[in-house]
């Protein structure tokens, strides 16, 4: 076990998945029937870091619920309230009284890294740069914090630039020593009113100290966006192992990758993976298409479902077109009512009752 600490941030409203978020918060949000918070905390216990601090704000009491101490999940959590968004580099001086001295990184809770980040964090510890930041190719390099780099060190961050010099984007992964509160301290806000984490790191680049970059090869995604979440779901469950613990009946059939919970029930359906539903589901008369999850104690009958994320307790009867790229929300019920529609595509927050003429 390596001497690093992290900080997880998993505050912020998640304004880009509403009205999913308005009653619950994104980083608890399932992908391939797993929320995104749980991999950023399994990426972190794999890298050999144990002591997590979680900042939280309005959606605290959901995070602590669902990672309580962190004993589950082999790691101790630690948890920092921060009273209002006010930005990443806010969130770090926050953290200030949980890292002290150590050196630490910095996970954003609704980021996914396909590889993990065991060899950066290495690599970090090896070399003990006062920063160190990862970054991926993107087509999309306005979209971003843009790195532009001298050999092996960061020159210059700039935010969503109009006419990028590179294409390599900031990852949500940051890696500090302690003059990164300096930093934090001697920054304004932006014009959103905000500390942000690149003015920060930009500082550090601007008095002299060390800040390097390792560039991710593989996967990564910020689940921010619904298309960015069908995308991370679609990427997980194509890496899945088929287990089958639920029970199918005779008259239905699965092809490809497909996960099935306990106490789940497939009457007369197609599962067409890869796919995973969830615990005490149950599938009467449906079809179930490739990169779908259906999360724990749903039921779906008469329907099709392709491409789609649907939460928990959630219910769909009898919608006569298939329901693609797709995300449903809690306690959600989707019925058709006289007339078929010939195509539904949702965004549907918690407790929604939809009813198609």
């Amino acid at each position: 076990m390596i001497d690093t600490k992290a900080v997880i941030l998993s505050g912020g409203k998640g304004t880009r998945l509403r009205p999913i978020t308005h009653t619950g918060a994104k980083q608890l949000v399932p992908v391939a029937n797993k929320p995104i918070l749980f991999y950023g905390i399994d990426a972190i216990r794999d890298a050999g870091i144990t002591d997590i601090g979680i900042v939280v704000g309005d959606t605290a009491a959901e995070i602590e619920a669902a990672v309580g101490d962190g004993s589950e999940f082999g790691v101790k959590a630690t948890y920092i309230r921060q009273e209002a968004p006010l930005g990443l580099a806010h969130a770090v001086k926050i953290a200030r009284d949980f890292v002290g001295t150590d050196r630490f990184i910095v996970y954003l809770g609704d980021n996914l890294i396909i590889e993990g980040i065991k060899q950066f964090v290495e690599q970090f510890e090896s070399l003990s740069p006062n920063s160190q930041i990862l970054l991926a190719h993107v087509p999309n390099p306005q979209d971003f914090g843009v790195a532009e780099l001298r050999g092996e060190r960061v020159a210059r961050l700039v935010e969503k630039p109009k006419e990028p010099k590179t294409d390599l984007a900031l990852v949500g992964v940051y890696m500090f020593d302690e003059s990164i509160f300096e930093a934090a301290d001697r920054i304004k806000p932006s014009w959103r009113d905000e500390l942000e984490i690149t003015d920060a790191i930009q500082y550090l680049i601007e008095h002299d100290f060390d800040v390097r970059f390792r560039i991710i090869e593989g996967w990564w995604k910020d689940t921010g966006k619904l298309e960015d979440m069908l995308e991370a779901n679609r990427m997980i469950l194509e890496r899945i192992e088929p287990s089958i613990d639920g029970d199918i009946d005779s008259t239905s059939k699965t092809d490809g990758k497909v996960v099935i919970g306990r106490g789940a029930r497939i009457e007369n359906s197609i599962l067409r993976g890869p796919l995973i539903i969830g615990e005490n589901t149950r599938i009467v008369n449906s079809y179930i298409g490739p990169f779908t999850s259906i999360y724990y104690d749903c039921e779906i009958t008469g329907s099709e479902i392709e491409h789609s994320i649907i939460l928990e307790r959630s219910k769909i009867v009898d919608v006569g077109a298939r329901i693609e790229s797709s995300l449903v929300g809690k306690n959600v019920v989707i019925e058709k009512h006289a007339q078929r529609p010939k195509a539904c595509s949702f965004m549907v927050g918690d407790y929604s009752h939809i009813v198609l003429d």
